[in-house]
């Protein structure tokens, strides 16, 4: 299984469009085979989706996604799994033992808007 997480410092982001940086995850038999992180290529509508899809990527973790981001991996048979919190390292573990859970996207809609690009803090809730 192929995997990206969205990486803020170490930290599962609350922002999936907008992090600094994706980490991505190769996971076969339970035990990581590759760990590499790249630098979020940009966010603009579909672009994302697409780029992942390309790279043959099975399902993507962040704390927060929008509903259209959602259903554009959804269309691109990626699972899309929200509501993630901690460090990368214990979601990475999480993800090889199979005890990984979403749960309900940290942020309300338009809260990562600019995140990253125009200001350095987001406006979701702690």
């Amino acid at each position: 299984m192929k995997v990206v997480i969205s990486t803020d410092n170490g930290q599962v982001s609350a922002h999936f469009g907008r992090c600094p940086e994706f980490t991505v995850v190769e996971i076969v038999d339970c035990k990581i085979r590759e760990r590499t992180t790249i630098i979020n290529p940009g966010h603009h509508p579909g672009f994302l989706p697409t780029y992942f899809h390309e790279m043959g990527i099975e399902a993507i973790v962040a704390g927060g996604m929008g509903m259209r981001a959602q259903s554009l991996f959804e269309e691109m048979g990626i699972t899309a799994v929200a509501g993630v919190t901690g460090s990368v390292d214990e979601t990475i573990e999480k993800l090889a033992a199979g005890t990984l859970k979403g749960g309900e996207s940290l942020c309300r809609p338009g809260a990562g808007r600019g995140y990253g690009i125009e200001k350095d803090e987001c406006d979701h809730e702690d």
